[in-house]
């Protein structure tokens, strides 16, 4: 995939009342974004929650890859979590390390352009030397998804009050 140059986001600790959170200066401190952007590179399963038509929540188990600032994965068109995005594109995806947890908030971008879905399919040829093909991702049928991130939350296993971050990138 083409690399595009995507600004740091800001950092700060996020609102957590009642859980003892300390300042931004104390604990370990705030996480660095290229640590959180290492995390989600590295994870292997990634759990997207998407909402219902009917308001609950679901969540899902998908197989992805991070780049250009964005999570991506796919999804078979007829599957709940591809029509709950048709609805509503904000969700939240997390990485499957709940000890070092990096929990992006955003909304998911329906990609259907040849070249940035090849990009795709090299990724996670690349990342899980899987065999899928462009063929497979034929966007009549499965679809593409990047999400943007609005919000990521992120937190060092042993230092849950002196670790939180959160990154803000805007609506």
């Amino acid at each position: 995939m083409a690399r595009l140059i995507v600004a740091e986001p800001r950092a700060d600790r996020p609102v957590m009342p009642g859980y003892g959170i300390l300042p931004a200066d104390a604990g370990s401190g705030l996480i660095p974004w290229s640590e959180a952007e290492r995390r989600l590179t590295l994870a292997h399963d990634y759990w997207v929650a998407t909402v219902r038509p009917d308001g609950s929540p679901h969540a899902m188990p998908v197989w992805g890859v991070w780049t250009d600032g964005r999570l991506w994965f796919s999804s078979g068109l007829r599957s709940r979590k591809a029509r709950n995005l048709a609805a509503e594109a904000r969700c939240t995806v997390t990485t499957d390390d709940a000890r070092s947890p990096v929990v992006v908030n955003g909304r998911a971008e329906r990609v259907t352009d040849a070249g940035r879905i090849a990009g795709f399919v090299a990724a996670v040829n690349a990342k899980y030397r899987a065999g899928m093909t462009v063929e497979f991702q034929d966007p009549a049928i499965n679809g593409t998804y990047a999400v943007r991130p609005v919000t990521v939350i992120a937190l060092t296993d042993g230092d849950f009050t002196g670790s939180p971050t959160r990154w803000r990138f805007g609506e």
